[in-house]
């Protein structure tokens, strides 16, 4: 009994740290016990009450494609603006809700210098139409493997030659 109350106490840290991944990566064995974890935090949850909070854990995104173009690609250089659309996949492997990341564009010259950093919230880079729909998102957290695509408008420095996109949470 010292056991099960324990879990239930541990919950919001025990659960993110045995959670499986969804993408295969897990074992079968881990990925049956979190299943039955999960069933019992379920019951308990239902028993005695608890907060679910969905966990700000790095490791659970993998950023699936990204792809940086001009925005009139028949213009190409003659653009003087330099307007470029940054299109982003990325998906939440973990067999949890987990809080949403920024996204951070480092943008390179030809030595591959960084000239500049772009960042962009959650509000920012999630498609207006799937906030719409999950109006408590910030709160509630990305589904287990959901994937998020997003097209976002981009200026770029004229000596723009390459770029790097990474997700991070802020520090509080």
């Amino acid at each position: 009994m010292l056991i099960i109350f324990g879990e239930h106490l541990s919950r919001n840290s025990l659960l993110p740290t045995l959670a499986t991944r969804i993408d295969g990566s897990s074992s079968a064995i881990a990925t049956s016990s979190f299943s039955l974890l999960q069933k019992l935090d379920e019951q308990l949850c239902r028993a005695l009450g608890c907060v679910n909070r969905p966990v700000s854990d790095f490791a659970a995104w993998k950023i699936t494609s990204v792809t940086l173009s001009p925005e009139n690609a028949g213009e190409g250089l003659k653009n003087a603006s330099n307007q470029s659309v940054l299109q982003v996949e990325i998906q939440n492997r973990l067999a949890i809700a987990v809080l949403f990341p920024n996204l951070e564009i480092s943008l390179t010259d030809a030595e591959e210098s960084e000239i500049k950093t772009i960042q962009f919230t959650p509000q920012e880079w999630l498609p207006t139409t799937w906030q719409e729909s999950h109006s408590d998102f910030l709160h509630q957290g990305a589904p287990s493997g959901e994937i998020f695509s997003s097209t976002l408008p981009i200026a770029l420095p004229q000596n723009a030659a390459g770029y790097r996109v990474r997700i991070f949470y802020p520090e509080k």
